[in-house]
């Protein structure tokens, strides 16, 4: 069976079901046999439901033959083993709660099941989501499927991995502090971070105002195709914008429009790969008629600070504390670091972090007087070993070693800047294979911006995304 069907975009797929050229089914079995294939060395999936997803894709054959298909009928799709389907087992990493069986389902994931997708498996996360590589005590090491060395990031990981390798067409992620972002970024992919409030959450992550459900796929228009799924407001989330943000998948020219850009964010040491992926594909938006310009944000390493403030003292790391209570030994160390860390960091501490958060959106403001889109770097080292250990192990730019948790990417800044509107596109990769992603970050609220250069960008380095031409082996 052609492994060829695995990379096509989930807007070919559905083309080719209504004029009746491919199967739900055919795909469903070639998603499934790209799966056993690879996930020996990959290791993106926990929990897999084949036998049931094929009958569903038997389903979604009838549905297509009597003309009562929905949008995203028959499209495999991955759910992040956070993410609760109501009825199925999940374990979001950790000992704790696995094989837990939710008896609701996530806003976001409801919506693209009710749209028709095809839930054939689960993706790996790190224990509770709370680290930007993925790998747990419960399944080991997901791998990143360029170059199995390397992780794919977190902790989405495991979807952005499945995506990668071909075995998945669409997959749902969280973002809290890059989790969508740094594994798009890490296997070459699109990955949006909504601004607060797109996507509905339920509570009380719905309060949690860093934290953002989203779409990773391999394909501008796939992502912007799940995103108008999964937006708009729902009755049980307060905080869920209304009316409903429907992104078009055509846009203006970008000739004219002005890119500030920023490489370290003012603060950062940036691996020279990075930094060369990214001016190449400055190069490219100057070519499409863009003004790209270096700014100086004016922003300091207080900001990882804050971040880390933020998180490890507020829900974030205090959803983690009952279980280290009930028994440190069986949860990871990065978990650990995080419970540990928000013991020590006070009120005061707190403030400080929303301090910095205003003041930084103050800086960017005065950015976006002049220029449409600020572009930036999503991670500032590209090779992070997939094994990579807190404690044991140390990071290194430029021979300068880094903060273990956060300080090798760049994406935090903007879910403290949290009603700006990320989304990550391929820069291109680096000599060990490794992709490279840059993040497109819009003004407040948004969110057409980004797609709009991404669009104008993908018609321009249509070989930088993955297709069954350009795809890890």
């Amino acid at each position: 069976m052609s492994h060829d069907l695995c990379f096509l975009s989930a807007l070919e797929i559905l083309d080719l079901f209504k004029t009746r050229k491919l199967s739900p089914v055919e795909l469903m079995q070639a998603i499934v046999s790209r799966a056993e294939a690879v996930e020996p060395t990959i290791n993106a999936f926990s929990y897999t439901h084949y036998d049931e997803a094929l009958e569903l894709a038997k389903k979604a054959e009838q549905a297509y033959m009597q003309g009562t298909n929905r949008p995203l009928e028959g499209i495999p799709f991955a759910v992040k083993d956070e993410s609760e389907i109501a009825g199925k087992p999940m374990s979001n990493g950790s000992w704790f709660i696995k094989d837990f069986v939710p008896d609701t389902t996530t806003f976001i994931v409801e919506r693209a099941i009710d749209a028709g997708a095809i839930v054939h498996a689960r993706t790996t996360t790190p224990e509770f989501s709370s680290a930007v590589f993925t790998w747990s005590k419960v399944w080991g090491i997901t791998r990143n499927p360029w170059n199995p060395a390397v992780t794919p990031g977190g902790s989405t990981g495991g979807g952005a991995a499945a995506l990668a390798a071909g075995t998945t067409v669409l997959t749902n992620g969280s973002d809290i502090g890059g989790s969508i972002r740094v594994p798009a970024s890490m296997c070459g992919l699109v990955g949006y971070k909504p601004p607060y409030g797109r996507n509905p959450e339920g509570a009380p992550w719905n309060l949690e105002p860093y934290s953002h459900g989203g779409p990773l796929a391999r394909t501008v228009d796939d992502c912007i195709a799940l995103q108008n799924i999964m937006a708009g407001p729902h009755p049980a989330d307060m905080t869920s914008l209304k009316p409903k943000l429907e992104l078009p998948f055509s846009y203006p020219s970008i000739k004219g429009k002005r890119i500030a850009l920023s490489i370290d964010l003012g603060y950062k040491e940036i691996d020279p790969a990075v930094r060369k992926q990214v001016e190449l594909a400055c190069s490219i938006f100057e070519d499409l008629g863009a003004i790209v310009e270096p700014v100086d944000l004016g922003w300091t390493v207080e900001t990882l600070k804050s971040t880390m403030d933020y998180l490890t003292s507020g829900m974030f790391g205090s959803s983690m504390q009952d279980f280290y209570e009930q028994d440190p030994g069986k949860m990871t160390n990065y978990c650990r670091f995080m419970v540990e860390r928000g013991k020590q960091t006070t009120s005061a501490d707190a403030l400080r972090a929303a301090q910095v958060s205003g003041e930084n959106m103050i800086k960017l403001a005065k950015v976006y007087e002049s220029y449409d889109l600020l572009l930036a770097p999503t991670v500032a080292l590209p090779g992070v070993p997939a094994d990579f250990s807190y404690g044991t192990m140390s990071l290194q730019v430029n021979g300068r070693e880094v903060d273990a948790k956060f300080g090798w990417v760049m994406t935090y800044p903007f879910n403290m800047l949290n009603r700006c509107p990320v989304l990550v596109i391929p820069a291109g990769r680096t000599a060990e294979n490794v992709p490279i992603g840059m993040q497109l970050v819009a003004p407040p609220y948004e969110d057409a911006v980004c797609f709009q250069f991404a669009k104008a960008y993908e018609s321009a380095r249509p070989d930088l995304f993955i297709s069954g031409q350009n795809r890890p082996a």
